[in-house]
């Protein structure tokens, strides 16, 4: 459903750039956020996620070990790459002070956030990676346990026993 709302701000974007460009003046940089090479990007991936999706509740719903698959191997990517964000904070925390410093001077609570003591933030902002990270890990569980209670489920090589009065099968 996100990468649905994503997709269509993204779509919506490409039909009226001027309703969704911002001046580098605006953003307190010499960059420019978006330009049309970066929306397709964009769109495609958005595009390529609904895919997967799709893909994850079809197999699920189907009960099409194979088709969960891409899904499973999106959420393991997903961890690694907010896995690394999470080193990279711990390894080098001065950078949140740097990346605070280039948003806009109207982003809402700047001034409060840069107030706050630099270690203190770095704290904060590891917990709440970290929380992020247990909930993703326990989709990944979740996503894991599917795949194996379908294959489990189509497989033939299950054991069957049979048990009577006298004897067990």
């Amino acid at each position: 459903i996100i990468n649905s709302v994503v997709l269509l701000i993204l779509l919506s974007a490409l039909t009226d750039p001027d309703q969704y460009h911002l001046t580098s003046a605006e953003l307190g940089g010499e960059f420019e956020f978006m330009d049309d090479a970066n929306m397709c990007i964009a769109t495609a991936i958005s595009l390529l996620m609904i895919l997967i999706c799709a893909m994850a509740t079809y197999g699920a719903y189907k009960q099409h070990a194979a088709w969960i698959i891409p899904f499973f191997c999106y959420q393991i990517f997903d961890f690694a790459l907010n896995t690394l964000v999470a080193i990279s904070v711990l390894v080098y925390p001065s950078t949140i002070q740097d990346y605070l410093r280039q948003l806009p001077a109207n982003f809402p609570y700047k001034e409060e956030i840069m107030s706050v003591n630099p270690t203190c933030l770095v704290v904060i902002i590891l917990l709440f990676i970290s929380i992020i990270l247990a909930f993703k890990g326990y989709l990944i569980s979740c996503v894991w346990n599917c795949y194996r209670y379908i294959n489990g489920r189509n497989n033939s090589d299950v054991l069957v026993y049979i048990t009577t009065n006298d004897t067990a099968v």
